[in-house]
């Protein structure tokens, strides 16, 4: 069905000129499908065609993509004249296949949305309340307890249908799209006199974006109290009541309080039932949902309203990269994050992705579902790069869904040998030689181009390290050869993402496993809880906290900034550098001005450092911030992967294509290539160079000696 979807546009005055003459309900399929560009769009956005005959008579239509129904439900949400509320009155669902002779507006879902200052009408209950004259509303909801006091006759509503010849378009049909009561005069909004300094002059509900705020705030810690007085002086802070939002009541906290306090990732005792019983409550949180059968693993794609915003804003024209195969030996069915970087380059996670099988094995499943849920949003939105940390990865899949190039990221590998030499290998002197020696291995650096060659040296050259050889057989040995094939024919990501993604990597891990959460790790429902509600909490706050000033004191300052960003605070006078013997270096502590750490193998990749941090596995702030003055003075060998990248180039110009067009093609790319490198050479040389350039860093991984993306 996909492959027949009709290609959506906004619609032009000529389009309307031909769907205003559309006389009957049978003919709604010749309506053009209307997909306003905007966010968010409201019914001012559409061209309304008034339908004649059958049931919906006298009632104005249109057709939008099913997509997009949510962005039409926010911006009828935010009328400026009427700003509403609405809330689904009723839905109905049917299967594929159910109706044998379809009519042209079945539907394979119904959903009517009703404004929620009505249908009502309690305005004048009060006076009117224990004198048994109340009678229980036509709708038959009862008395709707808890909304009374919003009730107000406002008949505005609409209904969408969800056609079920055409699954992905969405039929409005707007049955009164005015806010006004049964005298046809306006019920709430600025409209409305009697609503003037009242709440009912705004929306009937704080809005998503208050709710995720508060809720977050509460997951975080912060109490009640610290709450109602933030709201207040932010209130304060633009002059007075201006919306809803501004209305936040302490009742309205302890209730999302309660819901906080109350809230159980167990929705039942069968974990495969509590995860379906979770994606029905939170549909508009999974872009991919694949139960498990016989033939098919289970897949569960998890992205919340607030991460689609980042990934919007941090991923076009920036990078995406994946962290995958978490907890593979602690979790049921292991973790995979996608993450984008934002200006201060740490890693925010934009999407989750729960599957009982390996990531890479079902990636085409869904990463199109993901691409197509960011583009409704953003037509235009595109990444510069798709950084994969597993060899294995089908790269074709990803150009397809995201229409980037895509990026070997190493730090995986890295971070694996690095703490295993450290823990089978109590030799400082031989681990930084083996280190250094897996180095050439991974890139091919040494022993001509036959990766068994340098294998079969390494082994024989530490043959006493039994422990480690070991290890590195069983575990590396054989996947070896298709990480070396692709880093020869993948560019290979820098430090700078790396250190990123190993700061994600440790705060993940140190939030979800906590001994006090043993028992649940097997559980996929405790990880899909923890994830969006604790853990997903952490990330908003930081930002929140950063961009606003808030609540300083309450963020995290472990996790405050990743390596990269630590080593640009490092000043150059506190690096000592032998350029007439580059074995290593000395960096001076920046808290203990008589300490001074050194570094073996300085500028290089798989440089080994002999600080706390670098002892314990990590890539440290002193082995980046050498590499990067190695780099500015020129004083060291190429890193690895620029010595790989430089030898593709040099091999491209020794056997160059056949095809003239090819050729062409790949001369002007690296002639942009060494323009866009000289260009920010001369910016960091002078130091104009800002730590985030996302549209032009991107061009340049593997190719400069310190590349950045």
């Amino acid at each position: 069905m996909k492959g027949h979807e009709p290609k959506t546009a906004y619609v032009s005055d000529n389009d309307y000129s031909l769907c205003s003459r559309v006389p009957r309900m049978e003919d709604i399929l010749s309506l053009p499908v209307q997909d306003p560009p905007c966010a968010e769009f409201s019914a001012a956005h559409i061209k309304w065609v008034k339908v004649e005959g059958g049931r919906q008579g006298g009632d104005d239509i249109a057709l939008i993509p099913f997509p997009r129904v949510d962005d039409f439900v926010r911006g009828e949400s935010s009328n400026a004249e009427c700003p509403a509320s609405f809330r689904i009155e009723s839905r109905r669902k049917r299967s594929e296949g159910s109706i044998s002779k379809p009519r042209v507006d079945c539907y394979l879902e119904y959903t009517l949305y009703w404004c929620s200052y009505g249908p009502e009408d309690y305005r004048d209950s009060e006076s009117t309340m224990g004198d048994g004259s109340h009678t229980k509303p036509a709708t038959g909801k009862g008395s709707r307890p808890g909304r009374r006091h919003m009730m107000r006759g406002c008949l505005c509503h609409f209904t969408v249908k969800r056609l079920y010849t055409r699954p992905f378009l969405a039929l409005i049909i707007y049955n009164q799209r005015k806010h006004v009561d049964k005298t046809g005069a306006p019920c709430h909004g600025i409209l409305d006199v009697d609503a003037v300094g009242t709440r009912a002059m705004y929306a009937p509900r704080i809005s998503e974006e208050l709710r995720q705020k508060v809720m977050s705030l509460l997951y975080i810690g912060i109490s009640l109290d610290n709450i109602i007085q933030h709201h207040a002086e932010v209130v304060q802070g633009h002059g007075g009541p201006l919306n809803r939002d501004d209305f936040l009541t302490r009742n309205d906290v302890r209730n999302m309080e309660r819901i906080v306090r109350n809230s159980s990732y167990k929705l039942h005792a069968d974990d495969e039932f509590s995860v379906r019983m979770w994606v029905q409550r939170h549909q508009k949180h999974v872009f991919f949902f694949q139960d498990m059968s016989s033939t098919e693993p289970f897949i569960l794609g998890i992205q919340t309203d607030w991460q689609l915003q980042q990934m919007i804003r941090y991923g076009h024209s920036g990078s995406v990269a994946s962290h995958s195969t978490f907890g593979l030996k602690k979790l049921k069915y292991p973790l995979c994050t996608l993450l984008v970087f934002d200006s201060s380059q740490n890693a925010i996670p934009v999407a989750w992705i729960i599957t009982s099988s390996f990531v890479t094995q079902d990636i085409n499943k869904w990463i199109g579902s993901l691409a197509e849920r960011i583009r409704s949003k953003d037509p235009s939105w595109r990444p510069n790069a798709f950084l994969v940390d597993d060899p294995s990865f089908d790269i074709s899949f990803i150009r397809v869904a995201f229409q980037c190039r895509s990026l070997l990221c190493t730090w995986h590998v890295r971070r694996a040998w690095m703490r295993s030499l450290l823990k089978k290998c109590c030799n400082i002197d031989v681990q930084r030689e083996m280190f250094k020696h897996l180095g050439w291995i991974l890139y091919s650096t040494r022993s001509g181009s036959n990766a068994d060659d340098a294998v079969e040296e390494f082994m024989q050259v530490y043959v006493d390290q039994c422990i480690f050889m070991d290890y590195f057989k069983r575990r590396w040995l054989p996947y070896i050869e298709l990480w070396i094939n692709s880093i020869r024919s993948l560019p290979v990501a820098s430090m700078e993402p790396q250190a990123a993604i190993e700061f994600y990597h440790l705060r993940l891990k140190s939030k979800l496993f906590d001994q006090q959460h043993a028992n649940s790790y097997t559980r996929i429902d405790w990880l899909i809880h923890t994830l969006t509600t604790g853990f997903h909490s952490l990330y908003w706050f930081d930002q929140y906290s950063a961009e606003t000033g808030y609540f300083t004191n309450a963020r995290d300052k472990s996790f405050l900034t990743n390596a990269w960003y630590q080593a640009l605070q490092i000043p150059d006078v506190d690096v000592i550098l032998d350029e007439q013997n580059l074995q290593l270096a000395k960096v001076i502590s920046q808290t203990n001005r008589s300490l001074a750490y050194t570094l073996w193998n300085p500028g290089s990749e798989f440089s080994l450092c002999d600080c706390p941090w670098s002892r314990q596995g990590n890539l440290c702030k002193h082995v980046i911030k050498v590499a990067i003055l190695c780099k500015n003075q020129q004083v060291a060998r190429p890193l690895l992967a620029s010595q790989v990248y430089r030898q593709a180039l040099l091999t491209l110009l020794q056997n160059p294509p056949d095809d003239p067009l090819v050729l062409e093609h790949a001369i002007l790319r690296v002639s942009r290539l060494q323009q866009d490198i000289k260009g920010l050479e001369d910016l960091s040389n002078n130091g104009s160079l800002q730590p985030s350039m996302p549209e032009m860093n991107s061009q340049l991984e593997g190719f400069s000696i310190w590349p950045r993306f």
